[in-house]
């Protein structure tokens, strides 16, 4: 989005100065600052015509464009839980062996493309896990 919390921002909202000099694409990265406001990062992205892209499927299923990455937040923290468990059984978290999610999932939002005025290729469309129309 126009706004990037570098320094832990307490709103979303931006000025009209900073979103005028924002990309045309954004990334939004895994951070709770982020997966706590998906309706309203995806609509901001919608409203000032930011074709962004995210990590989960649930910013998809908001209104966002696209998301590429685990199947969802519940996959994320289930692997952070399989390492909190052994640490606190007393584990060194050095010792633990280094895990990651073992499927990427592709979510299309068409609905959204077609608000943006994006056409999305068809070659796109076909590797998609899932597309929302």
């Amino acid at each position: 989005m126009c706004c990037t919390p570098v320094a832990r921002q307490r709103s979303t909202r931006c000025s009209r100065r900073r979103c005028k000099l924002a990309p045309a694409r954004s990334p939004i990265g895994p951070d709770p600052f982020f997966n706590a406001r998906t309706e309203q990062l995806a609509a901001l992205a919608l409203h000032h015509g930011i074709p962004a892209v995210y990590q989960f499927r649930e910013f998809a299923a908001a209104g966002g464009l696209m998301s590429y990455g685990t199947d969802s937040l519940k996959e994320a923290y289930h692997l952070n839980a399989v390492y909190i468990g052994p640490i606190l059984r007393g584990e060194k978290p050095g010792d633990l062996p280094v895990q990651q999610a073992t499927k990427g999932e592709l979510v299309i939002n068409l609905k959204t493309a077609k608000a943006l005025g994006l056409t999305v290729p068809r070659s796109l469309i076909a590797r998609a896990d899932e597309v929302i129309e």
